[in-house]
């Protein structure tokens, strides 16, 4: 095997007192596909920043083959020190980098470079950022949370961009359909060390649970070990004991063996407080319609939601999936139509935003609304940190202020704020954003578990798959369409996923411009399609000029470092041009066919 493009070995590090990584190990060889996997808090990101060579490690050591290129996608991007987008994209250009896949990659994840980061979503900045990591091809991509805040359709085309890429992959993501289809090799951050699996995520839970039951074999052997030498301690002769001093010795060994033995962290321990049973209809929506500012983001929607079921809501971003919730839950009025909620409803809200945490608050203040040490659960007294601990926070982190949390911590403390609360309907908005793949697991748990409506939005395919019942999908201009199942069940019956914004706009320029032309039962060409069918060479003609004029004046190696910003209206011209030809094309092909079969 050729030798790997980047090495780091026995790599450690501490924040304060606390040990982050101890002996961790990682390479990545060309063409990799390597997933980071752990717990929130477990050093992925570290370590991927040590790789990138944005952190230095307290210990170990650290080595890139030279000549190799490599770009990290950090979870936070900063573009505050660019005047647009463009520029912080073009600011990641290296060396022999070259640009020509700018217009492309911001075309596809729908922005223009024009964009002023100051006025920009956290979602935005997230592509801006993916712009500037893939737009140099360098030979080793590291991804951090590439995902988050993208939509369906950014996901799925983001999948098979990357598939098609020759460069090595090294990815964090709490989305497993993500990892499934991009990973060949894992390396879990397990308790400050990295453990590696020579295959896909899609084999790793199954690998780590039986690790980690092998290892509490092993343990509990080396404590029935230590429990037969005590015996021999008490009950053996004194004269052996003297004429035994190394068997006393190992004694001693193998009980600090068994203490320093580092336990995996537990699961999980959430559970919901149920509420007093709903009626049985939820809600009734009868020929609803909602706009804002002329558009129409809810038109005509007739849909009935009974109780116990899972909904899953799917698609793109601005496509109204909030709006459509708040309708759901009387939270918004209707311009037209009716909304009927059922009787006895306690919803629970929890957001994507964790807007209800205040930045100032204690962990344990969040937990007990600012009232000491106890939190009320299903009406019952518990001390905090003992409520803490089912959601995996350590007790040390009481007074932790939460504007100090990971994103994933935030999303956790929203949880255990949320459940406190008695419910009958569940509503979660992009709840898995930022959580690790445990904290995921319990939520599946207690939406399968939850006795109540459960009504999810979400991008996370995977996570629709395994907990709702129908889902509603966004169909375009205002259409909503209710399918049986979860989100592959979707793709099934519809034959595509979630489509983008952008292609619902190409759509309806495409039917727009069909309705001007006959139907396939004409028998004749009227005058108005004939002179089409006489000009329509010319037009070509004249688009495919304009393309090669475009293509030459890109092909002056010069061009971009003397007049960056002809460049890019050369490229983002050509790339219109082209559309423009393909759509010529495919009107003379379809009334040529007509003008055939009109003539027999």
């Amino acid at each position: 095997m050729a030798p790997p493009l980047l090495t780091l070995k026995d790599i450690s590090l501490t924040f304060g007192s606390t040990p982050l990584l101890e002996r961790a190990d990682f390479a990545v060889h060309a063409r990799d596909r390597i997933c980071l996997v752990g717990r929130n808090g477990s050093g992925k990101s570290t370590l991927l920043k040590i790789a990138a060579g944005l952190v230095e490690p307290d210990g170990g050591e650290r080595f890139v083959k030279p000549g190799t290129s490599w770009r990290y996608l950090p979870q936070d991007p900063d573009l505050s020190a660019f005047a647009d987008v463009e520029s912080y994209v073009r600011d990641g250009l290296v060396g022999a980098d070259d640009g020509f896949r700018i217009p492309y990659l911001l075309d596809a994840l729908g922005l223009t470079g024009r964009e002023d980061p100051a006025h920009m979503s956290g979602g935005e900045r997230r592509r801006a950022a993916l712009v500037r990591t893939l737009a140099p091809q360098p030979d080793i991509l590291m991804l951090d949370e590439p995902t988050n805040h993208l939509d369906l359709p950014a996901i799925e085309w983001l999948e098979g961009e990357l598939a098609g890429m020759s460069a090595a992959l090294v990815l964090i993501s709490h989305d497993r359909r993500f990892l499934e289809s991009l990973s060949r090799k894992t390396l879990w951050m397990d308790r400050g060390e990295t453990r590696e699996l020579d295959k896909g995520f899609a084999h790793f839970e199954d690998w780590r649970d039986e690790f980690l039951e092998q290892e509490e074999l092993d343990r509990h052997k080396l404590a029935r070990q230590i429990h037969r030498e005590q015996h021999w301690v008490v009950h053996g002769v004194s004269g052996r004991r003297k004429r035994n001093v190394r068997r006393m010795k190992e004694l001693g060994n193998l009980r600090q063996e068994l203490k320093s033995a580092k336990k995996s962290v537990g699961q999980a321990d959430i559970t919901v407080t149920q509420g007093k049973t709903s009626g049985k209809r939820v809600a009734r929506l009868e020929n609803v319609t909602k706009g804002f500012d002329g558009r129409i983001v809810v038109d005509d929607v007739s849909m009935r939601i009974h109780r116990g079921e899972r909904i899953g809501v799917v698609g793109p971003n601005g496509s109204g999936k909030t709006t459509l919730l708040k309708l759901i839950m009387g939270e918004l009025e209707p311009d037209a139509g009716r909304v009927e909620l059922g009787l006895n409803l306690e919803p629970l809200v929890i957001d994507q935003n964790r807007e209800t945490l205040d930045p100032d608050w204690t962990l344990a203040d969040a937990l007990t609304d600012g009232g000491g040490d106890t939190v009320i659960v299903a009406d019952q007294s518990r001390n905090v940190i003992g409520y803490m601990k089912d959601f995996l926070f350590l007790p040390e982190q009481k007074r932790t202020p939460v504007h100090a949390l990971s994103g994933g911590e935030r999303g956790r403390l929203q949880l255990a704020r949320g459940l406190r609360l008695p419910s009958n309907l569940l509503v979660l908005d992009e709840p898995t954003n930022d959580l690790d793949l445990e904290t995921l697991d319990l939520l599946q748990e207690i939406v399968a578990d939850y006795t109540g409506t459960v009504i999810v939005v979400s991008h996370d395919r995977d996570f629709l798959d395994r907990t709702v019942t129908r889902t509603l999908a966004y169909e375009g201009d205002g259409q909503w369409q209710i399918y049986a199942g979860g989100y592959s069940d979707l793709i099934n019956q519809r034959g595509e996923g979630v489509r983008s914004r952008k292609a619902e706009a190409t759509a309806k320029k495409k039917a727009s411009k069909s309705e001007d032309k006959p139907s396939s039962g004409s028998t004749k060409l009227s005058y108005k399609h004939k002179f089409r069918l006489e000009n329509l060479p010319k037009d070509m003609e004249r688009v495919k000029k304009q393309i090669a004029d475009f293509n030459s004046t890109l092909a002056d190696p010069e061009l971009y470092a003397t007049d960056a910003d002809k460049f890019m209206s050369a490229s983002l011209a050509l790339g219109e041009a082209q559309e423009k030809l393909e759509a010529l094309e495919e009107e003379w092909i379809e009334l040529e066919l007509l003008r055939e079969e009109a003539e027999g």
